[in-house]
């Protein structure tokens, strides 16, 4: 038999790839078996089916951090994604880690954002039983949501790494761990951009401290956070930062926590879109027929209050406001 394309990928793995790197040939498998792709490996096979799912299409229709901003080049869930993706390979490459399982990771692990950012988020951890965080609906949305419930059927080492981007568990793979660190660098720094373009902020409000450590514009502090990870990770089986710039990127994280996320001029409107998915929340589950048929069969295996979640978790920011339009306001009014 010829050895195929995909053989000849794992091995040059093998031989390329630090003895931290997850080596595709050594992959956990999926959940259910499949025939391995000729060309590809799992992971390229993981990202294709990612980039290639409704999910991944609608985060281009959810928010970042601002709400509806007027302008063309503000952040939007997709871009993040992106961005993300792009840091993490970066860091990758310089660890010599294993670039598409990295890329598989950063690209799934916000598939289960809410519509409307982390206000969405708050409001669906107060009212579902059980609480609510994106990244266990991440994990569910590639497990069982997408592809008509079949779930994409991932490698296990992707499916981890989804579920560790955030919270108390570290990824089991040194390439999760890449984005759990690329998904905070990208956040920061696009937010503190987009802050600086709706006048939020001003690059002189930012500590003059911080900046000194880090740098003094975006490309320069991410500059700074992504030599410095792979220097304090080179040859280590964590992946770290060094104290001093996990002290001075925790200290910017602060900052905007003080100067942006919970600035009523840059967030005055959430209350707004929270009300809106509680009232929606509330709405389905009095009228539990009105839910699309896949959420119909969520509704008679878990619960109704699974498939109520499920259904406005996976909403775009428009679709939400238009359902909330159609249910709430009179059709004589008209909305323009």
């Amino acid at each position: 038999m010829p050895v195929t394309i995909r053989a000849q990928r794992e091995a040059r793995e093998q031989q390329s790839l630090s003895p931290f790197a997850c080596l595709s040939a050594n992959s956990k498998g999926r959940r259910f078996p499949i025939q391995e792709c000729s060309v590809r490996t799992c992971f390229q096979r993981d990202i294709d089916r990612i980039i290639h799912s409704k999910a991944f299409r609608r985060l281009m229709h959810k928010t970042q951090v601002f709400l509806q901003p007027e302008g063309d080049h503000y952040r939007t869930r997709m871009t993040h994604t992106l961005e993300v993706a792009r840091i993490a390979k970066t860091i990758a490459s310089g660890l010599q880690l294993n670039e598409d399982l990295t890329e598989a990771i950063a690209l799934g692990h916000d598939l289960g954002h809410t519509p409307f950012g982390h206000a969405g988020e708050r409001v669906l951890n107060e009212i579902v039983t059980g609480g609510f965080s994106h990244n266990e609906q991440s994990l569910r949305v590639v497990d069982s949501l997408e592809n008509n419930g079949a779930g994409l059927n991932l490698s296990q080492e992707v499916r981890n790494g989804i579920l560790c981007h955030t919270g108390p568990q570290s990824a089991n793979t040194s390439e999760g761990q890449i984005v759990r660190l690329a998904d905070r660098i990208a956040y920061i720094n696009h937010d503190i951009d987009d802050a600086i373009r709706g006048e939020i902020i001003y690059p002189m409000d930012i500590p003059l401290e911080i900046s000194q450590r880090l740098g003094f514009d975006h490309g320069s502090r991410i500059n700074s956070l992504v030599l410095d990870i792979i220097e304090t990770s080179a040859g280590k089986p964590q992946v770290a930062q060094s104290p001093p710039v996990a002290e001075a990127m925790n200290q910017l994280r602060d900052f905007m926590f003080h100067a942006v996320y919970h600035n009523p001029l840059a967030k005055g409107e959430e209350h707004k879109a929270q009300n809106m998915i509680e009232r929606l929340f509330v709405y389905y589950q009095k009228h539990p027929d009105v839910l699309p048929p896949d959420f119909q069969e969520i509704r008679e295996r878990e619960g109704m209050d699974r498939a109520v979640c499920d259904y406005i978790a996976g909403m775009t920011d428009k679709y939400a406001l238009e359902q909330y339009i159609n249910v709430f306001i009179p059709s004589a009014w008209g909305v323009k």
